[in-house]
């Protein structure tokens, strides 16, 4: 559900604002009411500490992966006294240090790797030879192109044949203008040992240069998140001046925000100690800047990340998050629909769960909670690491093998659900209608219901003799006429009734295809799940075929083959258990809840904890 917000405004004299700022700062629930878009070009500082504040999320976030690679690391305490700005600029100076040693060992190794064919030599014989009036000169040509008379003409010298290139060497008289018709070779002035060695002082360089950023993540990183969370705040505080309105030739300061119903009283305490007037009002219907705050159970709050995902709703409309939640897990079991690839997620989510971070532990037992439902549902497929559990011949099953079902089954199970989900979804939109406009602007949505609703149990009965033909003839008229008067003549109070029929026509033809369109997407939560099966059993019939006969070899190889199979399958299946029913989500699912979506998330000026 949506948390309920009102509007505050705050008059507040010039001289005591930035007091004021810093209460309602503490007090950490009001979300100020953007009215300034973008930064002004004349705001130099906030675009200044923009920079340096990317610069500082950059390099915190490089020191903490240098550090994840490295065990048993106890960080320095937080030093107050240490300049948070100046170990920035030492970090980068490292850095530039480091990029220069790279651009200049790549240099090197690209000598190095010009100079091996040719040798080690000293390029001072080189400078002998042409002061006593010979030219050394260096080419390379292919085998085929190379002719016999140049080895007289011009001395030369074969030094390699590599890739059916031929290297060689001419030496010349100085008077000699001819040259060989090849590649002219440029060489190093340096030899091969002396590139080596700079090479590797080079690479020295580069070591101490990595261990002096070791340290400094090691001793700084904790003073470098404090710089970090005091730059944020100055940031947050330089946009709530660019909010502010200036009234009264700028003696007075109008700021607007937003704060949860619930919340109010925590505000109104920390106003008690400053001079300020306010005003409180609840948003109207219309205004649609409302930040939004969910406040779910534990269950629906597991997927609120994946909402986020696609938008959040308008403050006026209904939270689809516990709709959709239990739909996903299903979907998702269905769509991976292996019962031990779902234990895999299940233990690998909880034991997780122990080791992240706070912030990671709700993904982790969302993961958990997935793989609950995929073990649930591999079961009643008859699916188990790709075999089928149906055709294994285990007492202990045999209890259990009358609730699996057969892919007929199943594909007829895919249909049911996404039937039932677009028809919740329908009743969702419809007393969403009711909750924002009132029941009148809603029976259309009940027209349809009443239509596929009253259509499908009345088909039920009469296949089933449950109604004489009479009555199930009269029962047809009036679930026609019920419906059609709401669908045709009642769409929209405000309209004429004539232009009403044209338009429920048209309503028709799209409610029509679309609902059809829908009804069919579903047919992947089927398709997904038996090629999750049919690859996990491909998988165990090549570790079968492959593995051999040879003792403990092959059974080494089987295990290979399985492990890195299974693996790859679970990785693959649980991507589009996890892709497709996201699509359900978003598409059949919203668009017949009627989401229209749009707004942002509520974030309060507060003061940064550690």
């Amino acid at each position: 559900m949506v948390e309920k917000m009102k509007k505050y405004s705050f008059l507040i004299y010039y001289k005591t604002y930035n007091e004021f700022l810093e209460t309602i700062r503490q007090a950490g629930v009001v979300h100020i009411v953007e009215k300034q878009n973008g930064i002004p070009d004349d705001a130099t500082d906030l675009r200044s500490r923009l920079t340096v504040a990317d610069s500082l999320k950059n390099t915190i976030l490089t020191l903490q992966r240098r550090l994840a690679n490295k065990k048993d690391v106890t960080l320095k305490p937080l030093d107050p006294s240490v300049d948070g700005m100046q170990i920035l600029a030492r970090y980068e100076d490292l850095k530039t240090k480091e990029e220069q040693l790279n651009a200049q060992k790549q240099t090197l190794q690209k000598e190095i790797a010009q100079m091996t064919v040719w040798g080690n030599f000293e390029p001072e014989i080189i400078e002998k030879l042409q002061e006593s009036g010979h030219h050394v000169k260096f080419y390379a040509c292919r085998d085929r192109e190379f002719q016999a008379e140049w080895t007289d003409k011009f001395d030369v010298v074969e030094v390699a044949r590599i890739n059916a290139l031929i290297y060689f060497v001419t030496v010349t008289p100085a008077e000699c203008t001819e040259e060989p018709d090849a590649e002219k070779m440029k060489i190093s002035d340096r030899s091969l040992n002396q590139l080596q060695e700079l090479l590797n002082e080079n690479q020295i360089q580069i070591r101490e240069i990595e261990s002096q950023i070791d340290l400094l993540a090691v001793e700084q990183l904790e003073n470098l998140l404090e710089t970090q969370r005091q730059l944020t705040g100055n940031i947050d505080l330089d946009k709530v001046h660019l909010q502010t309105e200036k009234k009264a030739e700028e003696k007075l300061m109008l700021l607007e925000g937003w704060v949860p119903e619930k919340r109010e009283s925590e505000l109104i305490c920390a106003l008690e100690t400053q001079d300020v007037y306010y005003l409180s009002k609840i948003p109207d219907r219309d205004d649609h800047s409302v930040p939004i705050l969910l406040k779910n159970n534990w269950f629906a709050r597991l997927f609120e990340p994946i909402g986020e995902l696609y938008d959040f709703p308008n403050y006026h409309e209904l939270d689809l998050t516990p709709f959709f939640a239990p739909f996903y897990m299903l979907f998702f079991g269905l769509c991976l629909g292996d019962a031990g690839y779902g234990l895999l997620l299940l233990f690998a989510g909880l034991f997780a769960k122990r080791k992240v971070k706070p912030s990671m532990k709700p993904i982790m037992t969302l993961v958990a909670v997935l793989g609950a439902a995929t073990f649930v549902c591999g079961t009643i497929g008859g699916t188990l690491f790709g075999i089928s559990l149906v055709d294994v011949q285990w007492q202990w099953l045999d209890t259990f093998k009358k609730f699996m079902l057969d892919s007929n089954q199943l594909f007829n199970l895919a249909l049911i659900l996404g039937g039932v989900q677009i028809i919740f979804g329908m009743f969702v939109k419809a007393f969403g209608t009711i909750r924002r406009y009132g029941f009148i602007y809603s029976l259309e949505i009940w027209g349809w219901l009443i239509l596929f609703l009253g259509g499908g149990g009345l088909y039920f009965a009469t296949e089933k003799t449950l109604l004489a033909p009479n009555m199930a003839r009269y029962l047809c008229y009036i679930i026609l006429g019920i419906a059609g008067i709401f669908i045709f003549i009642l769409n929209d109070p405000k309209r004429n009734p004539l232009i009403n029929i044209g338009a429920g026509l048209w309503n028709t033809y799209n409610m029509v295809t679309g609902v059809l369109g829908d009804l069919l997407s579903y047919i992947r939560l089927f398709a997904l799940g038996i090629c999750g099966g049919v690859m996990g059993f491909v998988f165990n019939d090549l570790a079968i075929q492959l593995s051999g006969n040879i003792p403990v070899v092959s059974q080494v190889v089987m295990l290979i083959i399985l492990l890195v199979g299974h693996l790859l399958n679970l990785f693959m299946s649980g991507l589009g258990a996890f892709v497709h029913p996201m699509r359900l989500t978003f598409v059949e699912f919203y668009k017949n809840a009627g989401f229209e979506g749009g707004g942002k998330k509520y974030k309060p000026f507060k003061k940064i904890e550690n």
